[in-house]
């Protein structure tokens, strides 16, 4: 059976679009055939605006999304693999949907297993409820005041 992501993702987009708000697709720049340009790229990710306004020759196809789009006044061809779309979400409010990233690696024959032995591995006298070491370490307050 074919993947269901490329019609996910052709469904979210036409549902920001159609209520107004601004598409966005967060992208693992470090899968293979992703072309966007290097300075954009933080921490092996990409955001990138899909609103028909910042792109051109947008195409939502079923192997790949290809635009046109302008960076620092250069126009650049884009090519993003179906697979590298790690979420798709409105700009304004953040809804929209996440992918999994793994989407056609299965799980390793033998995962589940070593899995299952880690949790029998660990000491049953160490207690599961949460204490102070649990909560997150707090600094010092950062506000000041401005005048």
């Amino acid at each position: 059976m074919t993947s269901n992501r490329p019609y996910l993702l052709r469904a979210i987009y036409d549902w920001i679009s159609d209520n107004g708000l601004t598409p966005y697709v967060l992208v693992d720049a470090s899968q293979p055939g992703v072309r966007v340009p290097a300075h954009v790229v933080k921490n092996g990710q990409v955001v990138l605006n899909l609103a028909m306004r910042a792109v051109g020759n947008l195409d939502l196809g079923n192997e790949r999304i290809t635009f046109q789009a302008r960076f620092s006044g250069v126009s650049q061809s884009i090519h993003i693999p179906i697979t590298a779309v790690l979420a798709l979400y409105a700009q304004e409010n953040g809804q929209g949907m996440m992918f999994p990233a793994d989407e056609n690696d299965p799980m390793p024959a033998g995962a589940m297993e070593s899995t299952e032995e880690a949790d029998e591995s660990q000491s049953p006298d160490t207690p599961e409820t949460g204490g102070d070491d649990d909560r997150p370490k707090r600094g010092a307050p950062h506000l000041r005041v401005v005048k």
